[in-house]
């Protein structure tokens, strides 16, 4: 470790809120809390309680009055939040957002530019950084190579390499593998006991950062709604808690009912299937896997392995590298059995996708519109139109925010908002990538019931996911692509 040791930071808010510009609601009312320098807070509460609103506030990214009205107070050592530059590191639920240039070891530098560090200290900085996370890449690495988990890892080492008085992590391992996640967590740790800097996670996964923390702060409806140390909140309120949607150990999601039957006759094959996003680099190759109806396929394995790529690849999105990805019955009736030459229309009306990142398929101004561009698109009634949207909403907790920008949504409530888009198609095969990213306990069990009813009224699942008790509510078929990306 080279340099000055950074001050660990106090925070404080005082009857702190935010409301969006082009929203009605507040996202946080009347937040009141001070945590002292050094302390390791996890903060929890369910999808759209704010948590993502108060981590950007204290980083100063908000915004001015144009973006939204604050009220209140949001202080980091005193000072108002927005001018303690160079206190506080976020590292975004969206780890595309966060990516400036082009190249793996600049990127990372970064911030240390910004901060004016030495040259002669940014250099071994960034080294330790990215051996900290587990990201062993050279530096002159494109970013546009990365995976998304890949990604994360390098949002993180930039934070790290700051060296912040105050970390603020916004599910810093939502889209890593599980040996990712100890490994980014382990970082994290190495960071905070070397600087004892003063640490904000939010966390879907409770039990990863337990063993780090030393309170727990839930955001709910009107501010704080429980505070103090792990074992006395998770376990004096947990069931409580947990009936808000609340992560709480012990205390898991209903899983829905096992299919009724044996999976149908095959939707797509894949033989000797080799996939890629930049032609003549193939990431995974030696691929043979059947896409049944009425089943779930869940692809898993570490990051950079080529799921994403592979999902892309059955949904017609990506030509194969080589090899084939056939279509059949009634998938590749009057369209073909290649879905890489099939239509918009024909892709539409036959296999719906779930991208990683929800703001790349995000195509209207409000939610309800949003799940209404693909019944109009396929030509359906307005009743029924009406009826699957309706129940989306209902079901998936966006009925409030039904009028909202989709942009101004929390990261889970983007994430439902692009699975119900595709489920509003009712497609036969649906691919979707980390479907259960930033959600509640509540929500997750309301996504994966509908995934599940999707797959009884004999529609195929494909989800690519680290997230394995998706896995197992689903009663998915697994298959694991190693590193490397050859089965």
């Amino acid at each position: 470790m080279t340099g000055d040791l950074p001050r660990p930071a106090a925070v404080e808010a005082r009857g702190w809120g935010w409301r969006h510009a082009s929203r009605h609601a507040w996202a946080v009312t009347d937040a009141s809390f001070r945590i002292e320098p050094g302390e390791r807070v996890l903060l929890l509460g369910a999808s759209g309680a704010g948590k993502s609103t108060l981590l950007h506030g204290l980083a100063g990214v908000l915004g001015g009055e144009e973006e939204g009205e604050q009220a209140g107070e949001l202080l980091i050592d005193g000072v108002p939040a927005g001018r303690a530059r160079g206190r506080a590191g976020l590292v975004l639920q969206d780890p595309d957002a966060q990516v400036i240039l082009s190249r793996v070891g600049d990127d990372v530098a970064f911030g240390c530019e910004n901060l004016g560090v030495p040259r002669d200290e940014i250099w071994p900085r960034v080294r330790a950084a990215l051996d900290d996370v587990g990201l062993d890449v050279p530096l002159d690495r494109p970013t546009k190579a990365l995976s998304g988990g890949q990604k994360q890892r390098l949002a993180l080492a930039g934070l790290l390499a700051m060296r912040p008085g105050l970390l603020l992590l916004d599910e810093p391992t939502a889209n890593l593998d599980p040996h990712g996640v100890a490994e980014v967590r382990d970082a994290v740790t190495r960071l905070v006991d070397a600087y004892r800097a003063t640490l904000v996670v939010v966390e879907h996964r409770v039990d990863v950062w337990l063993p780090v923390v030393d309170r727990v702060i839930v955001l709910g409806e009107g501010g704080v709604i429980a505070d103090g140390a792990p074992r006395t909140v998770l376990g004096d309120q947990g069931p409580s808690l947990a009936a808000r949607g609340v992560w709480v150990p012990g205390i898991p999601p209903a899983h829905p009912a096992a299919p009724a039957g044996p999976p149908g006759p095959a939707l797509l094959s894949a033989s000797g299937l080799a996939v890629q996003r930049v032609a003549g680099h193939p990431v995974a190759s030696g691929i043979d896997l059947a896409v049944r109806s009425g089943a779930a396929l869940a692809v898993t394995g570490p990051n950079g392995a080529g799921k994403s790529t592979l999902g892309l690849t059955l949904s017609g999105l990506l030509a194969p590298a080589s090899g084939s990805l056939v279509a059949h019955g009634e998938l590749a009736a009057a369209a073909g059995d290649a879905p890489i030459r099939w239509t918009s229309r024909q892709l539409l009306t036959r296999i719906g996708t779930v991208f990683q990142d929800p703001e790349h398929q995000l195509l209207a101004k409000t939610v309800q519109e949003e799940l209404e561009v693909g019944p109009r698109a396929l030509g359906l009634p307005a009743s029924e139109t009406a009826a699957r949207v309706g129940e989306l909403l209902e079901r998936l907790r966006l009925a409030s925010l039904a009028r909202a920008n989709p942009y101004t949504l929390s990261g889970g409530e983007k994430r439902r908002l692009t699975v119900a888009a595709a489920l509003a198609t009712a497609p036969r095969v649906l691919v979707l990538d980390e479907p259960t990213f930033g959600q509640d306990a509540r929500t997750w069990a309301e996504l994966v019931a509908l995934l599940a009813r999707l797959r009884d009224e004999g529609s195929a699942i494909v989800a690519v996911t680290h997230d394995l008790d998706v896995v197992a509510a689903l009663h998915a078929e697994r298959f694991e692509l190693p590193a490397g990306g050859a089965p």
